[in-house]
């Protein structure tokens, strides 16, 4: 079959590679769609030791199932193969499951033909459903995640709350769209690349350039969907006393922060991690009820265009926060 294969840094390769080899209890399927997410690209710039070259990445997909008792039918899946047993996983807290792996990153991923998965990761969709928006499910999930998290941590509704989303990718985007969802008027996005902001304004929410203006004790929540040295005291310095600060993404793996304004203005400093089974099921049903708008910002491309697809985002020349890649 042939596959995207992270070959070493900056090096994807479009080549034939074994078909997938379904151990007991998994799936096989025919993959329809998979995106490029931020750690794909983390992996391709070299700076993530979990993925070791040569690899098949991918963990954003839609799929058909074509063997068994439910050949032919349509699903998504939970990328985080999970142990089912671990207190973790009993509480229904998944994605902190002290056995999990993922595939795209310990096993092959979606960025091919083909794919084998347990068969218990399998999240059933409408059958009628995009494929776009069935393959949004997994960093939809995420900024779902996330905001559910930071809404009860907040000290008021969302509704009334000033809401600062730091990075318009997909989970910075999707994070946007879902909060404004939930009727939050207040909320701007920033980003630094003019393309993604006009696709933000585009979708209909307020984009800002960060580096135009100084934001200081502004928000009652700010979500970094970006994670890196800067973003991360940006976030700090942006949030009001009481304020909670939702930390998403991973570009930068450590830093030293204000730990003086996170003590005295008591600041609510939160992590997340993916989601849970639950997340994903209420994520199938709002992006297919048209939660998170028409996702005319979303591009597809061809699978054997995905070299150049990671070059263009390497090199900001995509106005996508999100490129889909379709054998």
């Amino acid at each position: 079959m042939k596959a995207l294969v992270y070959a070493g840094d900056r090096l994807m390769s479009y080549r034939d590679e074994p078909e997938p080899a379904p151990s007991p209890g998994d799936a096989l399927l025919r993959v329809d769609a998979a995106g490029i997410c931020g750690s794909d690209m983390h992996a391709y710039h070299g700076h993530d030791p979990r993925r070791v070259p040569p690899m098949i990445l991918g963990h954003e997909l839609v799929g058909t199932i074509l063997e068994g008792a439910q050949s032919g039918m349509r699903v998504t899946a939970n990328p985080l193969i999970t142990c089912g047993w671990c207190d973790y996983c009993v509480r229904g807290r998944q994605n902190l499951c002290s056995n999990r792996t993922m595939i795209g990153m310990t096993r092959p991923g979606a960025f091919a033909e083909r794919i084998a998965i347990p068969r218990a990761s399998l999240i059933e969709i409408p059958q009628d459903m995009s494929v776009r928006a069935a393959a949004l499910t997994e960093p939809a999930a995420t900024a779902l995640h996330a905001l559910d998290l930071s809404t009860r941590a907040l000290a008021i509704p969302l509704p009334q709350a000033r809401v600062r989303v730091i990075g318009a990718g997909a989970v910075g985007l999707l994070a946007g769209l879902l909060a404004r969802s939930y009727g939050c008027i207040g909320l701007s996005i920033a980003e630094t690349n003019p393309l993604r902001r006009e696709a933000a304004t585009r979708a209909g929410l307020h984009a800002v350039d960060p580096l135009a203006e100084e934001a200081r004790d502004a928000f009652d929540l700010v979500i970094d969907a970006v994670g890196s040295r800067h973003t991360r005291n940006a976030a700090l310095q942006g949030l009001r006393p009481g304020g909670v600060f939702m930390h998403v993404g991973l570009q930068d793996w450590a830093s030293e922060i204000d730990m003086r304004k996170l003590t005295l203005a008591e600041i609510t400093l939160l992590g997340t991690y993916t989601y849970t089974i639950a997340d994903l099921r209420a994520t199938v049903s709002a992006l297919h009820a048209g939660v998170f708008g028409d996702l005319a910002w979303v591009e597809e491309r061809s699978l054997s265009e995905g070299a150049a697809a990671f070059a263009d985002l390497d090199q900001g020349r995509s106005a996508a926060a999100k490129i889909l890649l379709r054998p």
